[in-house]
């Protein structure tokens, strides 16, 4: 019995001390709009009364005003100052504190080495473009060293400096003179925010055998986060924030091809990334602690999805509209506005993110590639597009390029126009040409642009309205066949 309760002590203990580290871990919030917020963990050491002590090592991006600094216990903690430096020793900042001093440089020879006296005129050092606030730079960044009474550009060698003097840093650091009513010693957490870290999504999706306009498609999401914000985050939980999150940002803030065939495996595995919704915005948490280096690029996967429903469709938009300013009062006056006619068929694929569909989650904005197998089996690269921030059960579509072996026409048949009775009739032509083996669905936009008021008077096929000025007809064009759809449209004003 005794046996039993000290290994259950035994264990209870070491679960406390396993889960008190983890309660000290490092903490990330990244957001895709390259800042980040951290919380970490400062052993702090006071005495009653005042006490001085810093922190080395921040980020390099940090932004001093939003520092939190506290006992999560509850201890008392008065903040009597906050001190932010960011301006660790390098050769050229150490050679700046010597400028008009003369300094020894140890110079290698080819029988040995020898050191040599130089007067730094100039030491070449600028503070970093992301540390200055926005102002202009200094384009002289070269050193100018006096040697026995001539000037050179350069160094004549390794330069030899005294020992550091005590206010020197060699990292970031943050530093406080602290007031505690008594004496403490405990781990107080850290929050800020910093810039120079971000993440995005990335889809990749393979089309499978095309069967009447509709594919299945399988997808894997991937999850890509940068660290440069100058510090490395030892074993750190990490959450991703997708939205669009109102952030001041000031000016001084700052592909490789996936593995596109892995499909969804027939054993779904735990998951590596938990997604929920958070405000008005979603969070997306690793659920494994990872670290992430300083200047690393680390990818997750986040989604991973089978046999999607998807239907590729084909738009013929064929009105070369002019790309300069037309007023309205130009566009109804101008007989040959409109009629330029663009041959090119968008293809777009559509699928519906739903949990009917094998999806059914927020998907973060980012890169969707699109890949279709060849009868080789190789998988081929068929374009890729964006999609914002898209919430379940809505629909996504994305253009992937243009169609080869399908093309349009379009051209204006008749015009009449009446300016003392204020009215307009327009009339037009457009073909759609397939010279594909099987039949293709068109989607044949027209926009109806002279003025507001107007009324369709004639058409070849019922067209569908879908905004105030835009209509559209659906046709079917056979293998080698054409289509043509006519219309007239009458405007008022």
């Amino acid at each position: 019995m005794k046996t039993r309760w000290a290994a259950l002590w035994c264990a209870l203990l070491l679960w406390s001390v396993l889960a008190a580290g983890q309660n000290r871990q490092p903490a990330l919030t990244i957001y895709n709009q390259n800042f980040f917020v951290a919380r970490e963990y400062v052993p702090l050491t006071l005495n009653a009364g005042v006490n001085r002590t810093e922190y080395a090592g921040i980020a390099a991006h940090l932004e001093p005003d939003s520092v939190i600094l506290r006992d999560p216990e509850g201890h008392p903690l008065q903040i009597l100052e906050q001190n932010y430096r960011n301006d660790p020793i390098s050769e050229q900042l150490l050679l700046s504190h010597y400028e008009g001093k003369t300094l020894d440089f140890l110079v290698q020879r080819q029988n040995g080495s020898e050191t040599v006296r130089g007067k730094v005129g100039r030491s070449g050092y600028a503070p970093p473009v992301l540390y200055a606030n926005g102002y202009s730079q200094p384009q002289f960044t070269q050193p100018i060293i006096e040697v026995d009474g001539v000037l050179r550009f350069g160094m004549p060698g390794q330069p030899l400096f005294p020992a550091l003097a005590g206010d020197s840093i060699l990292k970031p650091t943050l530093s406080w003179l602290l007031r505690s009513p008594s004496a403490a010693n405990f781990d107080a957490e850290l929050s800020y925010v910093s810039g120079g870290m971000d993440w995005q999504a990335d889809y990749n999706l393979v089309l499978g055998e095309s069967r009447g306009g509709r594919d299945l498609l399988d997808l894997v999401g991937w999850i890509t986060m940068r660290n440069q914000s100058g510090k490395t985050f030892e074993n750190a939980r990490i959450k991703l924030l997708a939205g669009d999150v109102n952030k001041v940002q000031n000016a001084t803030v700052a592909g490789r091809m996936y593995a596109a065939e892995a499909k969804a495996m027939d054993v779904p595995a735990a998951p590596v990334v938990r997604e929920k919704s958070f405000d008005e915005f979603h969070l997306y948490t690793l659920e494994n602690a990872t670290t992430l280096h300083d200047q690393e690029t680390k990818q997750v996967q986040f989604v991973q999805a089978a046999a999607i429903q998807s239907q590729r469709i084909y738009v013929y938009d064929g009105a070369r509209l002019p790309e300069y300013a037309y007023g309205e009062d130009q566009i109804r006056q101008d007989p040959g506005y409109g009629t330029q006619s663009n041959p090119k068929v968008w293809v777009m694929q559509e699928f519906k993110n739903s949990e009917g569909n094998h999806l059914g989650i927020a998907l973060p904005k980012g890169k969707l590639r699109f890949y279709r197998r060849d009868t080789d089996g190789h998988l081929e690269f068929v374009g890729e597009n964006v999609i914002d921030h898209t919430p379940k059960d809505e629909t996504i579509r994305a253009y992937t390029g243009n169609a080869f072996d399908v093309v349009g026409e379009r051209k204006r048949t008749n015009l009449q126009v009446d300016s003392r009775q204020r009215w307009l009739d327009e009339a037009f032509e457009v073909r759609v040409r397939n010279h594909k083996k099987q039949p293709v669905n068109v989607r044949v936009v027209e926009h109806l642009y002279r003025w507001t008021n107007w009324k369709v008077t004639a058409e070849s096929s019922q067209h569908r309205k879908t905004d105030a000025q835009t209509i559209e007809f659906p046709v079917t064009v056979a293998p080698d066949g054409e289509t043509v759809v006519t219309y007239t449209v009458h405007y008022s004003w």
